[in-house]
């Protein structure tokens, strides 16, 4: 009998070559929440059965053991402060139940790192991506020439027919004075969004048309991103032309770049009411005092007083994930006025080294720092090769989480999704299997 014959067969693991599309359906479905969440809980459950009947053996026909390593790493570095937290959290039971919760992330950053692990993935997802941010894009330009997204209404129009009611409710659509593009006027979050995504289709651009390319790119979005009114997003995009221009049109061409990008905003000031608004606003920090930076800041400068109070109080491991908003009124610098974002407590501290001090400690922001450098740890020691193969994730990435600006929730289920995504596809990309 042949001794080769005798030994039990490998399991063998196939790719998950659904998987590309499982994540594109997931962004794509952006503009519907609901929708969203649970393509992203499918795709989880999906992923872990696969393991399971597995037995989690022949692992590496999906991922490489650095890759397996790292993804689980940086899954680690956001989860466990979170989990930390709720010990003696303001709200214990709610940060147990978003820790218990936010475990469906993990095979679901396998399942991302998954796809991006080999040529074929990596050329679906990341063009994917491209596509997804020039289609909304366009929309936005529509929305910016016509008044409405067509997207967006296509969307609103389903809704209608299915449950009898739109997407917002009169209330949430009156007073919006600035670009919302397919996320709809009840979900301002198209800035963040568009310059988050933007470095794939920079990178696309520039990969298939070169500097011709990046430009038109580079034009499209930076438009769209003045005219949806949110200057963190202005920050976060300002950095990625940053990060992708300067390798393919070199130092000059990109100080060019800004400056006919400052002209334009120049002009749409001048005949854009919401723009020019937005301006005077933040001409405002070079006042003296304080309520002059605080009206810049569209009352950040409280929300962040309020913050470094949680901080003093909490030093070890904060208030809970999530639990800003109950902590707020007990560190509340300004109890009683009428705050700048209407009634009611802030909801996070919006700006990431904050939000991670007030809600997760000391013991939170160590480990976000462990995952940092781990992640930069794994660029520097990677060939040249890797590195290109991870470019656009790793862009996304860190203009994301970039410190030096304002921020939405990273513990929040739509925003925490998607910096966990870009986690995962920078991982996988990096050190694939190849």
């Amino acid at each position: 009998m042949d001794p080769a014959r005798a030994l039990p067969a490998e399991p063998r693991v196939r790719g998950w070559r659904w998987a590309p599309a499982w994540i594109l359906a997931y962004v794509a479905l952006w503009p519907a929440p609901g929708y969203a969440e649970g393509v992203l809980a499918l795709g989880a459950l999906a992923a872990i059965v696969h393991l399971a009947l597995s037995r989690f053996r022949g692992g590496d026909k999906l991922l490489s053991n650095p890759a397996w390593a790292l993804t689980s790493v940086l899954f680690f570095a956001y989860w466990t402060p979170e989990l930390v937290s709720a010990l003696d959290a303001i709200d214990p039971a709610r940060a147990l139940r978003e820790a218990a919760v936010d475990l469906r992330y993990l095979p679901f950053l396998w399942l991302v790192a998954s796809a991006v692990a080999d040529p074929r993935g990596r050329r679906v997802t990341f063009g994917g991506l491209a596509v997804i941010v020039a289609i909304w894009t366009l929309d936005a330009l529509v929305q910016a020439a016509t008044g409405a997204s067509p997207l967006f209404s296509g969307i609103d129009g389903i809704k209608h027919a299915i449950s009898g009611h739109g997407m917002c409710t009169p209330q949430e659509v009156a007073g919006v004075d600035r670009l919302s593009g397919v996320l709809g006027p009840c979900n301002l979050k198209l800035g963040p969004v568009l310059a988050s995504l933007s470095p794939f289709l920079l990178f696309a651009g520039g990969r298939r048309m070169g500097t011709t390319g990046w430009l038109l790119a580079a034009a499209a979005i930076g438009i769209v991103l003045v005219l949806a009114g949110s200057r963190a997003s202005w920050i976060t995009y300002a950095v990625a032309l940053v990060l992708s221009g300067w390798r393919l049109v070199g130092w000059k061409k990109l100080v060019g770049v800004f400056a006919v990008g400052a002209i334009a905003i120049a002009t749409l000031s001048i005949t854009v009411p919401q723009v020019r608004e937005r301006i005077a606003r933040t001409t405002h920090a070079v006042t003296a005092d304080v309520e002059g930076v605080d009206s810049a800041l569209s009352g950040r400068a409280r929300i962040w007083d309020a913050a470094l109070c949680m901080v003093r109080e909490h030093p070890i491991n904060g208030v809970g994930a999530r639990g800003f908003r109950e902590a707020f009124p007990a560190c509340d610098p300004a109890p009683g006025e009428r705050a700048v974002w209407g009634t009611g407590p802030a909801l996070h501290a919006h700006q990431i080294v904050l939000e991670v001090l007030s809600e997760t400690g000391a013991f939170g922001m160590l480990l976000w720092l462990a995952g940092l450098a781990l992640a930069w740890r794994a660029w520097r020691f990677a060939d040249e090769q890797a590195r290109e193969r991870a470019r656009p994730a790793m862009w996304a990435l860190a203009v994301t989480v970039f410190p030096i600006n304002t921020h939405l929730a990273f513990y929040s289920t739509f925003w925490g999704g998607l910096t966990l995504l870009l986690a995962a596809l920078y991982a996988g990309s990096l050190l694939a299997r190849e």
